[in-house]
């Protein structure tokens, strides 16, 4: 796999509830839902995490979705926890993304959360916040108005080169509308497949590769996942290794 990281075969025995992501609002009734089926993709598992550690890849890849001219260039804070890796952003007082303009429940210009957020081995949560312009921030009050969606994202490896890739959203606004449910889920889903034809080129440009990979900048937070899960699967592996001995 991409950073020398290998499939490690499940071991039933020990695994922990514990471990199970909790899903704040999942059966809240005053929270919406979108969905869609899994999408099977032609790439590495990491490929995708790396994605969803990336909030500056909106402004290229989803220009009539998920963009707007502050993507682009607004600085990334980057940050390491016990579970995994966050990489987040608020962009003050712009005009909402084609995507979100839809369905916000104010009139002007918003401060956005971009919060990217991957879990140890391959799960994430993307946080998007838009309240009205001056309420948001570190230190902001968020508007009564102000919305957010909660988009839960899990990879399963299927194969070195592919990926099966579940994912919903939980939304704060009109939990019961089936018409907006759909829309959203089919915009979203429009979205999701601008992604897959870029990291189904990624993984062929890995694999076809004929120079060494280029680390940037704004990859801190791809870097920092990659290098912990792989100090997390050689330290499994050596656990492994003792026990069947």
């Amino acid at each position: 796999m991409p950073g020398g990281s290998r499939a490690i075969p499940c071991n039933a025995a020990i695994a922990d509830p514990e471990d199970i992501i909790d899903i704040p609002n999942f059966d809240s009734p005053e929270w919406g839902i979108n969905r869609g089926a899994a999408m099977e993709l032609n790439c590495n598992y990491l490929l995708m995490c790396d994605n969803l550690l990336d909030p500056t890849h909106v402004a290229w890849v989803h220009e009539t979705s998920f963009a707007s001219a502050e993507t682009k260039d607004a600085p990334l804070r980057v940050t390491k926890t016990d579970t995994g890796v966050i990489v987040h952003r608020w962009m003050m007082d712009h005009e909402p993304a084609p995507f979100y303009k839809k369905v916000v429940e104010f009139e002007g210009n918003c401060d956005r959360l971009q919060h990217y957020e991957v879990r140890y081995p391959s799960h994430a949560l993307i946080r998007a916040v838009f309240t009205p312009a001056g309420t948001g921030g570190v230190d902001g009050t968020l508007h009564e108005n102000t919305f957010v969606m909660d988009n839960y994202n899990f990879m399963t490896p299927t194969s070195e080169t592919e990926t099966r890739y579940y994912w919903f959203q939980l939304r704060n606004i009109r939990p019961d509308d089936e018409e907006l449910s759909k829309m959203m889920s089919e915009d979203v889903r429009n979205a999701f497949e601008e992604d897959r034809a870029v990291l189904d080129q990624v993984q062929i440009g890995m694999n076809e590769k004929t120079s060494p990979h280029i680390d940037l900048g704004i990859d801190a937070g791809q870097l920092r996942f990659r290098r912990q899960l792989e100090a997390m699967i050689a330290e499994e592996s050596m656990v492994d290794a003792k026990m069947s001995r």
